[in-house]
């Protein structure tokens, strides 16, 4: 690309890079052997599955409940299901559409398929033009089978599908190709709807929110990022408002059932989840302190800052001395100045950090590591292809051997475990300040 140079691979000491480097006919050869056995493990997990399709049918049940004039959110009045619906009231009216005459209930798998493969098609390559067909199928292998997570979504029916189709349409929005100066895209319109549909996806799933701050890394003016923020965090408010003032008695019907105030039924809060705030009320039981908030506030918040936050800060920082100038100024002022010179690795930290903050959310089904497998899918075709291998290892072919074998994956913290490995492994690779993509003089 015009104005910019890449390290060496043999400098850099990482092998091969994965797009367009001759020594890489193996790594083809390995995605082609992780798409068979994914294709193995999907069709021998999901063909032995009686029961699919749980969350669809709740979700569309309690639609029909709200045509009826029943109150969606008692589970005695969703026929066929002993699950609660858990979005937003507003959502009742928005998902009408999809329910209507029970064509998802019925046909929600073909549908799920042909948008995973959307999913994956339309995710951009930060600040490039161009990507290969070996981007392209790296990218539709992980999105299929990264941590499992669309296996859990395909079997659920869970409207995670939706949400993360919405997720890369805001990742294609915020991430444009650079121009032909290596600088970032001036247009600002496409990085304002991108933050308002960004924002509007969080509000599905509320805990997810944190996810908005990482738009402060886009290699933008402080102002214009700042604009961003507030943009979406006004359309994550949004369906919140209109469910207030709109539907104030479902509001509380809503709030009484996420809360596990509705005796005798089923509440989304007090499920078994893979998320780093259960695993430290697991830690507080052992000690018998998993009565004490402050106690697992306080081991939640150690783990997400020793696990994920503290690692990302430092790479950032690190990548940050070793290329910037010797102007002087605030480290807030510093960092500003290394984005906007540095657009595709500012590109490249914004969704690290959006996956380092989704990674942190205090409650983390099965079903989210389909959104934590898009995040990554973006940022795997830049790693050096041993680095990519590694990763498909890790989020692919362990999780489906497990499975194939007739182990527990998920249910488990194996989602989670295998998300922590393949985050530090993109913190390595590709913020090393020896393998940055940097400006040229």
């Amino acid at each position: 690309m015009t104005g910019q140079v890449a390290a060496s691979s043999a400098n850099a000491g990482a092998g091969p890079r994965l797009t367009g480097a001759p020594g890489t006919i193996w790594m083809t050869r390995f995605i082609w052997a992780v798409a068979i056995l994914l294709a193995v493990g999907l069709a021998i997990d999901l063909g032995g599955s009686d029961i699919l399709g749980w969350d669809a049918r709740v979700n569309c049940a309690a639609v029909d409940a709200h045509i009826e004039g029943l109150d969606p959110y008692f589970v005695r009045n969703l026929k066929g299901t002993k699950l609660s619906y858990p979005y937003l009231p507003m959502t009742l009216d928005a998902f009408r559409p999809l329910c209507a005459g029970g064509f998802l209930v019925a046909h929600y798998q073909g549908i799920y398929l042909v948008l995973a493969v959307l999913c994956a098609l339309l995710l951009p390559a930060p600040g490039a033009v161009r990507r290969s067909r070996r981007d392209i199928a790296l990218r539709v292998v992980f999105a299929f089978g990264g941590f499992l997570g669309f296996e859990s979504v395909f079997a659920t029916g869970n409207f995670a599908m939706l949400s993360g189709l919405l997720t890369v349409v805001a990742l294609a929005l915020l991430l444009r190709p650079l121009s032909s100066d290596g600088r970032g895209n001036a247009s600002f319109l496409p990085l304002f709807a991108g933050a308002a549909v960004l924002g509007l996806v969080t509000s599905f799933k509320l805990v997810f929110v944190p996810v908005l701050a990482a738009l402060y890394f886009l290699p933008q003016p402080r102002t214009r990022k700042l604009v961003l923020i507030g943009a979406a965090a006004g359309m994550f408010s949004l369906p919140i408002l209109i469910s207030i003032v709109f539907y104030a008695d479902l509001f509380q019907s809503w709030l009484s059932a996420i809360s596990g105030q509705i005796p005798g039924q089923h509440a989304p809060g007090n499920e078994v989840n893979p998320s780093l705030l259960f695993m430290s009320l697991i830690l507080a039981n052992r000690f018998a302190l998993a009565g004490s908030k402050p106690v697992v506030a306080a081991i939640y918040g150690f783990a997400a800052i020793a696990l994920v936050l503290a690692p990302l800060a430092v790479s950032v920082w690190r990548a940050i001395s070793a290329q910037r100038s010797a102007a002087v100024g605030s480290r807030l002022a510093t960092l500003d100045r290394w984005l906007m010179d540095h657009p595709r690795a500012a590109m490249r930290v914004t969704v690290l950090a959006m996956y380092a903050f989704y990674l942190c959310a205090p409650r983390l089904k099965e079903y989210a590591f389909f959104e934590l497998a898009l995040y990554v899918a973006v940022l795997i075709v830049d790693l050096p292809a041993t680095a990519a291998a590694a990763v498909l290892s890790v989020a692919i072919v362990l999780p489906t051997a497990a499975s194939i074998s007739g182990n527990a994956f998920l249910g488990g913290f194996g989602p989670l475990a295998t998300a922590l490995v393949c985050f530090w492994i993109l913190l390595s690779r590709l913020l090393a300040p020896s393998v940055l993509v940097v400006r040229a003089a």
